[in-house]
């Protein structure tokens, strides 16, 4: 008897080691600091969302306004950084294995509704892609795409299916296990992207979805689909995905002191940060290909075409991104 409460206790606390949630936020480089309910609307403990029927599969449980906001502009570079409980502890447990995602939605929306658009999503490859982020330290990046100016919230995510062979409405003490936050963003340039074709995350992540009830031991990795449909078309071409934090650069090298208000607000206050004087990174345009309006035509690391469609021209943003306009 003492040795069966010793094993449960054991493996009870296994699995909260095995957990993770999203700890911090770095802006093109830039250590935006702890952000966890502050900017981030995290949940009061690391546990993943089971029940596919839930509202918490959107923000995860405790979803509400927090006191900050972190700005940015189109091209941008947001990465996510992960961990068990606190930043410095490992990230996740080996055994957890899945895609990693990132979606994004208006923060007016509060996440609910058919308003989320995909802009990651790295399953199986080489290995998978929970792997791939535990090796790179809980982090991975995208670019901010041409949006309209205003309020978002940013929701990257870990689908776990370990336990997936069986469906949580099933067997409870089975299913699979997912990791969200939802972190609050403004973004201040105007670009011409209204956000629009999204997912509703109830009638989209569902126990009939093959990417949410699969058998992780005896399925093909390679042919296995993540949940929530394709990258919207928005999502920016050549982003750094799951890898290190990249080196801050020309771009924001401080973040502005923010200051914090009672909650609920009608307004949240921000964090600001500050761009210095940039100049235009250089590519190489590829030959015979032209790029269609709206989308990407330079920035640092970019290598396609920057030979804008008829009737636009290729404008600079800042070093990361140029779009045709």
């Amino acid at each position: 008897m003492k040795f069966s409460v010793i094993a449960a206790a054991l493996a009870s606390a296994s699995a909260a080691y095995a957990h993770t949630t999203v700890q911090a936020v770095f802006i093109n480089g830039v250590d935006q600091g702890s952000g966890v309910n502050t900017y981030i609307r995290s949940p009061p403990s690391n546990s993943p969302v089971k029940d596919l029927t839930s509202s918490a599969v959107a923000c995860n449980v405790n979803n509400r306004a927090v006191p900050k906001t972190l700005e940015v502009s189109s091209g941008d570079v947001i990465t996510f950084e992960w961990a068990h409980d606190n930043r410095g502890d490992d990230i996740m447990d080996p055994s957890h294995k899945g895609p990693v995602q990132v979606y994004v939605a208006p923060t007016s929306s509060n996440g609910e509704g058919a308003v989320w658009v995909k802009l990651f999503s790295e399953a199986y490859t080489s290995g998978w892609a929970t792997d791939k982020l535990i090796s790179n330290k809980g982090h991975i990046s995208i670019t901010v795409p041409n949006l309209k100016a205003g309020e978002y919230l940013f929701r990257p995510e870990i689908v776990a299916l370990h336990e997936s062979d069986t469906a949580y409405n099933v067997n409870p003490a089975r299913g699979v296990q997912l990791y969200m936050e939802c972190i609050q963003f403004k973004v201040i340039s105007s670009g011409p992207i209204s956000l629009s074709g999204g997912i509703n995350f109830k009638t989209s992540y569902t126990y009939s979805d093959r990417g949410l009830v699969y058998n992780l031991y005896n399925a093909d990795p390679k042919s296995y689909v993540a949940p929530g449909g394709a990258v919207s078309s928005i999502a920016v071409a050549g982003q750094a995905g799951i890898g290190p934090v990249p080196a801050a650069g020309s771009k924001p090298t401080t973040t502005a002191k923010a200051t914090t208000s009672a909650l609920p607000t009608t307004k949240m206050t921000t964090m600001t940060v500050k761009a210095s004087t940039t100049t235009k990174a250089a590519t190489t345009p590829a030959s015979g290909t032209t790029v269609a309006k709206y989308s990407q035509c330079g920035g640092r690391g970019y290598t396609g075409s920057t030979t804008c469609a008829a009737g636009s021209t290729c404008k600079f943003s800042n070093d990361w991104y140029s779009q045709c306009l």
